[in-house]
């Protein structure tokens, strides 16, 4: 593997004891819930956003406004604390991989540079003998038309760069759509992927923490459905056999020692009809389908990625109670906040001190833990606020 596609351990790694500073790129909800478990640890945190009073500028005890891509305000966050981590992958690589060399970045720069392009990524994985979908890179309109002479269609088409909850993604099942994308590729100078089309039964995905001394621990498997390209339930654990758990979470242990992976690594992954797993994308990072563990496990995840940039021992992982994740989308939030009153002592709320309830923003979250999983389906279902047909 080469040395763009892997990590090397961080060098004369750390041990970084309370109250120490921890220093967050990124200041949204993810920042935020790690902020508020490294506080109960007796940490204190700085968060770099360039919003001001942000998720995680709200619980932390220092924001600094900055863009993402100013070194001025990395440094300055890096002068602020003892440790740095990062909350998500639009902050830039040429920032961190400076905060890599300057500071201590235990997560380092090069996993973050593969996850930011879609190539890059897949490269990444099929480096470690791990199976992704077949794709072809796509930076002309040649190009695409070969790539769907070669893997057929439906196909998706992807910006390589870019995109969340499905955002820069193009479905292409008809001669309109491939008209459209191709459109799209002439018209910008980006580069794509086109993936061939996968009919799988399920998506799952495995979070995997690393500390920098190789301790490994995987969370549950989970299952998760979604809305509109939007996360809508994660369920823990996944309704699949113990088989099909086990090798998910061989594949995030062969890829968290493939990277040398220090913090968490999410691998989200599609279950086939035959039984076999593709990897579709990965978050070194806290992650959106680990929420279920802040109730479900005795480390919730955001403990965990703290525990093992801190250098610490990781966190015990088991399933103490099935839980079901559902999202608060702006849409979500009034209806929830009125059912307050009633919701059943089963639900746990998580909001994320966003002000504006736009549609399709995530405002926050719930966890339901219950004896079974049909149980908190159908308690979630009760509520009537969120569209649950075709679930069961």
């Amino acid at each position: 593997m080469s040395e763009q596609h892997t990590i090397s351990l961080v060098t004369q790694p750390k041990v970084i004891r309370p109250p120490a500073v921890i220093g967050i790129l990124g200041g949204g909800q993810l920042g935020r819930m790690l902020a508020l478990s490294a506080r109960e640890m007796g940490y204190q945190v700085v968060t770099l956003d360039p919003t001001a009073n942000s998720p995680c500028g709200q619980v932390a005890d220092k924001q600094i406004v900055a863009p993402f891509d100013s070194l001025e305000g990395a440094r300055q966050l890096a002068r602020d604390a003892d440790v740095l981590t990062y909350e998500f992958e639009n902050i830039s690589a040429r920032v961190a991989h400076e905060l890599e060399r300057d500071s201590y970045l235990p997560q380092g720069y090069r996993l973050l540079y593969s996850t930011q392009n879609r190539l890059r990524e897949k490269v990444a994985i099929e480096s470690a003998g791990v199976a992704v979908a077949p794709y072809v890179p796509v930076r002309s309109a040649d190009d695409l038309y070969a790539g769907l002479d070669r893997l057929g269609y439906p196909a998706l088409l992807k910006t390589a760069e870019g995109g969340y909850d499905g955002k820069g993604q193009f479905v292409l099942r008809t001669e309109q759509d491939i008209a459209k994308a191709e459109r799209q590729v002439r018209t910008s100078e980006r580069e794509w992927v086109l993936e061939q089309f996968v009919p799988f039964v399920k998506e799952l995905s495995v979070i995997v923490a690393r500390n920098p001394q190789g301790e490994l621990r995987t969370f549950p498997v989970a299952e998760n459905i979604h809305r509109e390209n939007i996360l809508h339930l994660s369920i823990a654990p996944a309704r699949v056999s113990e088989k099909i758990k086990q090798e998910a979470a061989a594949i995030a242990v062969k890829l968290a020692e493939a990277f040398q992976l220090v913090g968490l690594l999410a691998i989200e992954l599609f279950l086939l009809e035959d039984g076999r797993l593709l990897v579709n994308e990965l978050a070194p990072r806290p992650h959106n389908s680990g929420h279920y563990t802040q109730q479900a496990c005795p480390t919730s995840q955001f403990e965990q990625h703290v525990r093992a940039v801190c250098n610490l021992p990781l966190g015990d992982t088991k399933l103490l109670q099935p839980t079901v994740m559902v999202n608060i989308l702006g849409e979500h939030l009034a209806p929830v906040l009125e059912a307050l009153p009633r919701l059943d002592p089963a639900f746990k709320l998580h909001l994320y001190g966003k002000k504006e309830a736009t549609p399709k923003r995530k405002m926050g979250h719930l966890n339901v833990s219950t004896d079974d999983l049909e149980q908190a389906l159908a308690k979630i279902k009760g509520l009537k606020i969120w569209n649950m047909e075709g679930i069961s």
